[in-house]
């Protein structure tokens, strides 16, 4: 297969090579497609966990994100921290 690349990726890849961040023009058709094959696979990823998601609230397993809901949680994780906090220090002193 072959490819052609604009002047400025041509120029870009020549730059890397001169700056020593690859050796060779392949080297960067490699990191490309290392690149898109992961970008690929966090979007599938995504697109899974987004299907999931859906499914979720569909079973009516949703919770409603409100200003009170927000609130109470943020209460919530403040009280387990202090309650851990007074553990850590409990034993500490123990």
């Amino acid at each position: 297969m072959q490819v052609q690349l604009t002047r400025d990726q041509e120029e870009f890849i020549r730059q890397a090579i001169r700056s020593g961040r690859i050796d060779r023009a392949e080297d960067a058709v490699t990191e490309a497609l290392l690149l898109w094959e992961e970008r690929e696979r966090l979007c599938s990823e995504f697109l899974t966990s987004l299907d999931d998601a859906k499914a979720s609230i569909a079973r009516g397993e949703a919770t409603p994100i409100t200003q009170a809901s927000m609130q109470a949680l943020a209460e919530d994780i403040k009280r387990r921290g202090r309650e851990r906090r007074a553990q850590q220090r409990g034993a500490d002193g123990a």
